[in-house]
């Protein structure tokens, strides 16, 4: 016992003589003066933050107490005022001597304390300012711990491409760092071809009744989508102006950026009340493990130190704080930086200022340059800074609703939308961008409803589509206009009128609209006339241009073209003559083609043939020499198409055949005889140009309507001092009935709507030559990103290819004659008869005459089988069948010619084919 006592106090004491070795041996901890300004009289963002910092600086060292560096933390309350910021940090540098500085919250205070930390050499960290301007050459000693509010740009953009918004409004305060951010989302919704055609900028501090004014304009507008950036402060009298005038009901879309969204799981349900329904992008961090234990330890620190605050939440600004401690407290330790001090700059002036006097920090670029390096597991996720900033681009999408918020999906700068993340980040790249609203969960909008809104109101104050036409079409029939000017108003008309109301009333909801004209001191339909009305439509002076307006290439880029409504084509249309055909020496074999011909002479061929087998066991007259049987068989085919039928058939199958063939070739005399007297006595319209090649050789004029077509007709190779161009039908005909020789054309080159316009009026004076060439078609030209297009285009597509006879319609009432003059205007190239007329009778006949010869060639079969099976039973089945028939029509022709039959001993029966062969062979 005594033996254990002792060793007990020996190897104590061994221990107590080491650490007392050890403690005179370690280096003494350093201390690092870092200064913290924070709004914390008056913000709740500041409190809560404070708290986080408090926590990282005390959970930091109690996880490391063996550095040798230790922050001393020294905060200062800016108070919410510039001034007093910037004088908190130039007196944290100058008296606390303080290394680095956390914060300030607001961006505009950064801004100015940026200078004062650039100019001493001492870093800044901000947990909350997201301009970003900050982060930039000038200010290598700013890091920002936060996300850039750039950075949520296409996040909104994508959002907004997911529910076909084609037009939003900003909202955001009247400052250079909220115009930045502002800048960013515009750009990446114009890249999306989303309109941004008004902005709102309200000042930093405004009464209420600017706001009611603000909104109430915008109540006036057709777009009712609205993206808000402004602090949550500003944004919470916002949207409670905009229940009251009624901005937050059904129809209405309200995104906010991350400048609110972040924060509200700090706003109180009073405030969140008034935002139901609205969409917000906010910062995403993991909810681990360690982030659930800390905030539980986090709301029991605050809810003491604050006992007047109820019901604290955490937001992602305080998680932020949190690592920024951390990541400085590492930069602090393993930076290796020896001194901490100032270099103090001598001056022998009197008059000089506390901003002059700073020094420049010893440790700043070796401070600095460790926090660059400096990686972790943060709370908020994986740290790193970036060029200045943390590196966090993921962002969730969440919905207010009730007394809350719920994450309805996720945006990562990889997928786009999504609707769950996986387990780890770096799993979460599919390769696949999207921006479909099924990656969302279900969403509440405001007024309580479940229906995506469309993002526009047309009946906002009673406004109707304001449509332009023009003043009476170029081509009288697709748009005509009267003016009353009792009324002052005008009544609009014609084919593409018409459409355009059958286009509307096949809308999926009401759209109330007027046609406008153009003054008349445009009306003079001058080549430009019709780029008029698209630049009118441009400037906004109008919603629409409906009329015979083509789509071009240049013009979409000012305005926004619904599908065509008409037939994209060109093509040429030529005057017609009237001819009689020239009596020609081979004219009798023209009402056939030659297809026809050859088909014919086969089948003459193949039913003398069927016959001739059919009749070889019942007619004399179908037996003989093989040359007899042959010629026999042909005459008996031929002769049927001109004689009756006189030679007598016994077979029933070859009946069978011959009333099959003699139908045939009755339908086949009677359509020749037919197409042969309209070559001999019918006068024809054949076009006096038959093609574009006779056009070029001869060097001929050719008219057209649209100017772009020339370029067509210099692709074909006309010459360009060879075209002319006219405005009206009228002026077409004129020219083509001079003709070329006479000062007019020989041809006119335009679309197909046009030519259609001709042919109505003047019927069979002119016709169609090919070649066609594929245009653009009519269409109705909307503002750039309008929300009518989709809807229009799908309308059109609709009537054009559903509902036909809505179409004919309207082509009938305007141009009545085109269906009475189709028969005469479209030329035949030639009378000739074809194949494809008579291939079902032809299919027919060759079926019967098969089947004729299948059923005959069986009953054969069946008759001599007990023969066949003994008719050289060491031959091959083919073999067999060969010599039988080769024996057997021998025999016939020996009977019929009376030759005697040697070694063979033959039995006549009543029918040939049971002839009983023996052959000695």
């Amino acid at each position: 016992m005594k033996r254990i006592a002792c060793v007990s106090i020996f190897y104590i004491s061994i221990c107590s003589i080491c650490l007392a070795i050890r403690q005179s041996t370690t280096e003494p901890v350093k201390t690092v003066n870092v200064g913290v300004i924070l709004g914390t009289t008056d913000e709740w963002i500041g409190k809560l933050c404070l708290t986080c910092i408090q926590m990282a600086h005390s959970d930091f060292y109690a996880a490391h107490s063996y550095y040798n560096t230790r922050l001393v933390l020294t905060v200062r309350d800016s108070k919410s005022d510039l001034i007093a910021a910037t004088s908190a940090a130039v007196g944290l540098i100058k008296n606390a001597a303080v290394q680095a500085i956390i914060g300030p919250q607001d961006t505009r205070e950064a801004n100015l304390i940026i200078e004062v930390c650039n100019k001493a050499g001492v870093p800044i960290l901000s947990f909350s300012a997201t301009s970003p301007s900050l982060t930039s050459p000038r200010s290598p000693y700013f890091y920002r711990v936060a996300q850039n509010g750039c950075a949520q740009a296409h996040a909104i953009s994508a959002l907004v491409q997911a529910f076909e918004w084609k037009e939003v409004v900003p909202i955001y305060i009247r400052d250079i760092y909220s115009e930045e951010v502002i800048s960013c989302i515009t750009r990446a919704l114009q890249e999306a071809n989303v309109c941004v055609s008004y902005q709102v900028a309200i000042p930093q501090s405004p009464d209420d009744n600017h706001i009611v004014q603000e909104l109430q304009k915008l109540t006036t507008l057709t777009t009712r989508v609205f993206i808000v950036h402004m602090s949550p402060i500003l944004g919470s009298r916002l949207f409670a102006i905009a229940k009251e005038i009624g901005m937050m009901s059904e129809g209405y879309v309200w995104i906010i950026t991350t400048e609110m969204t972040n924060q509200l799981a700090s706003l109180n349900s009073s405030i969140t009340d008034t935002m139901q329904g609205v969409l917000g992008l906010g910062a995403y961090f993991p909810k681990t493990k360690e982030f659930q234990d800390f905030h539980v330890r986090w709301k029991l620190k605050f809810q003491q130190e604050n006992p007047s605050i109820i019901g604290p939440e955490l937001n992602v600004y305080c998680l932020w704080a949190y690592d920024a401690v951390t990541a400085l407290a590492m930069a602090v330790e393993k930076g290796g930086i020896e001194e901490f001090g100032f270099h103090k700059t001598s001056t022998d002036s009197s008059d000089t200022t506390d901003f002059e006097t700073l020094g420049v920090s010893l440790s700043g670029p070796k401070l600095a340059e460790s926090l660059s390096e400096t990686r972790f597991q943060g709370l908020s996720g994986d740290f790193s800074l970036l060029d200045g900033e943390v590196n966090s681009s993921i962002f969730q999408i969440v919905n207010v609703f009730v007394d809350g918020k719920n994450v309805v999906g996720f945006w990562t700068p990889e997928n786009g939308l999504a609707r769950k993340l996986s387990s780890t980040e770096k799993d979460t790249n599919t390769g696949i961008y999207s921006t479909s609203r099924t990656n969302l969960g279900p969403i509440i909008w405001p007024g309580y409803s479940f229906s995506a809104p469309g993002g526009w109101d047309l009946l906002a104050n009673g406004k109707k589509l304001r449509v332009v036409v023009p003043f009476n079409s170029l081509f009288r029939g697709f748009v005509n206009v009267d003016y009353d000017p009792s009324t002052n108003r005008i009544e609009a008309s014609g084919y593409c009128i018409d459409v355009f109301k059958a286009v509307m009333e096949a809308m999926p909801y009401h759209v109330p609209y007027e046609f406008i004209s153009v003054p008349r001191d445009h009306g003079n339909l001058t080549p430009g006339y019709y780029g008029h009305l698209i630049n009118e439509v441009y400037l906004g002076k109008f919603d629409a241009a409906v009329g015979d307006i083509t789509i071009r290439a240049k013009r979409s880029l000012y305005v926004d073209f619904t599908l065509p409504f008409t037939e994209n084509q060109a093509t040429f249309i030529v005057p017609t003559k009237l001819i009689r055909n020239k009596k020609e020496t081979w004219i009798f074999l023209k009402p056939l083609t030659w297809e026809l011909w050859v088909t014919s002479f086969c089948f003459f061929v193949f039913i003398g043939f069927v016959v001739w087998v059919l009749e070889q066991g019942f007619n004399t007259e179908h037996r003989g020499h093989p040359e007899h049987q042959k010629d026999k068989s042909l005459w008996f085919s031929l002769s049927t198409l001109v004689f009756s039928q006189w030679e007598r058939i016994h077979s029933n199958l070859a009946r069978f055949v011959v009333i099959i063939w003699i139908f045939l070739g009755l339908i086949l005399i009677q359509s020749y005889t037919a197409s042969l007297t309209t070559l001999l006595t019918v006068e024809q319209l054949r076009p006096a140009v038959t093609d574009v090649y006779q056009l070029k050789q001869s060097g001929d004029y050719v008219g057209y309507h649209n100017s772009y077509l020339v370029e067509f007709l210099r692709k074909m190779g006309f010459d360009e001092t060879k075209l002319r161009a006219y405005k009206t039908p009228e002026e077409c005909d004129k020219l083509l009935t001079m003709g070329s020789r006479n000062g007019g054309i020989a041809a006119a080159f335009d679309e197909t709507p046009y030519i259609k316009v001709l042919q109505s009026r003047y019927c069979s004076k002119y016709t169609i030559i090919g070649p066609t060439f594929q245009t653009q078609g009519f269409a109705f030209a909307f503002r750039r990103n309008s929300p009518f297009v989709p809807d229009v285009s799908r309308a059109i597509l609709n009537l054009t290819h559903r509902n036909k006879d809505v179409m004919k319609e309207i082509a009938d009432k305007w141009f009545m004659n085109e269906s009475l003059c189709r028969q005469h205007s479209t030329v035949d190239a030639s009378y000739s008869l074809d194949l494809d007329s008579f291939r079902g009778l032809f299919l027919l006949s060759g079926i019967a005459l098969s089947s004729a010869l299948i059923i005959h060639a069986a009953m054969f079969l069946y008759r001599q089988r007990q023969k066949f099976i003994e008719f050289h039973p060491n031959k091959l089945l083919w073999k067999r069948i060969c010599i039988m028939l080769r024996t057997i029509n021998q025999k016939v022709v020996r009977i019929h010619t009376g030759e005697q039959i040697p070694r063979a001993t033959t039995t006549t029966a009543s029918n040939p084919h049971d002839i009983h062969v023996t052959d000695a062979s």
